[in-house]
């Protein structure tokens, strides 16, 4: 007997969901409305934690749980505790500055993840408030895809997802020393290998302005380090040394060998001669399954 079409599966049961937000209080406005379409879902009351990474959460509703960390200890590493402030049976991760259009969202993910056991993970499909196309790297996929087309995929937007926290659970939280970048590359590779599934599901939505990646002054140096780090923990050797020479000429390409590129370069040399943390190499029929859903990890 083969198994059910998850698209067309009955719900196995009641789902909650949880939502972290991660703020550095200087966009009070930006999180009021993030926080305020947190609140105004359908159904179930979302259980929100809004947590200042080394500042002070501006005034919010009774309804957001707020804390502040003492310093910033970075994206991933803010999120974790986010997490473990929840209780959740799946986490929504959303930017300060990201909010949430659609009412009936929370509906539309509690009845995904309860129809598919082996969902562990939904990016969403992140919508220019002005009314732009987007842009074309909040669709996790290769070329120039279809942003309303809903596929599996190998990994996902942070700010914009949705997390199962089995999936944490069984293969750990985000990875707090990469700061910024890659990190949901991490998970995403760990989850894959441990037989869960990842959708970029576009009836899932969540509005952000269009701004450039690298707008951090530290972008080029950490992109660099932690893609070194990503591959030398999740890769077999062979597709770690394909991965960054592959990834060496893209972005020589890219930033036409300029002054960014020799950034690059920088952080690229620290992340190989720096601890890039547990090394636990995917399975080769993992890669195989990459490569299946249209990524290959050496891209």
């Amino acid at each position: 007997m083969s198994d059910p079409d998850p698209a067309t599966a009955a719900p196995t049961g009641d789902v909650s969901l949880a939502c972290v937000v991660l703020t550095m209080g200087d966009r009070p406005d930006e999180l009021r409305r993030a926080v305020d379409s947190v609140l105004a879902q359908d159904g179930e009351p979302i259980e929100l934690v809004v947590l200042g990474n080394g500042s002070d959460v501006p005034a919010l509703p009774g309804a957001a749980r707020t804390s502040r960390l003492d310093e910033n200890i970075g994206i991933p590493a803010g999120r974790n505790a986010g997490v473990a402030a929840t209780t959740g049976d799946v986490v929504l991760f959303l930017d300060d500055d990201g909010w949430y259009p659609d009412t009936s969202l929370a509906d539309h993910l509690r009845e995904a993840f309860a129809r598919e056991p082996r969902l562990g993970i939904v990016s969403m499909q992140v919508v220019d408030p002005e009314g732009g196309a987007g842009q074309q790297r909040h669709v996790p996929r290769l070329g120039r895809t279809d942003a309303a087309a809903s596929s599996e995929v190998t990994t996902f937007l942070g700010g914009a997802s949705a997390v199962r926290r089995a999936v944490l659970d069984e293969v750990g939280g985000l990875p707090g020393p990469f700061f910024f970048g890659h990190e949901e590359s991490d998970l995403a590779w760990r989850a894959l290998d441990a037989g869960w599934r990842i959708r970029y599901d576009a009836q899932a939505r969540m509005c952000h302005p269009s701004v450039p990646a690298a707008r951090h002054a530290a972008y080029y140096r950490l992109n660099a380090r932690n893609r070194a780090w990503l591959v030398r923990r999740n890769l077999p050797w062979t597709l770690a040394v394909l991965h960054l020479l592959v990834w060496s000429a893209i972005t020589g390409v890219r930033l036409r060998f300029g002054r960014s590129y020799l950034v690059w370069l920088a952080g690229l040399r620290e992340g190989l001669r720096t601890d890039a943390g547990p090394r636990r190499p995917i399975r080769w029929r993992t890669a195989w399954r990459m490569t299946r859903l249209g990524r290959p990890p050496i891209l």
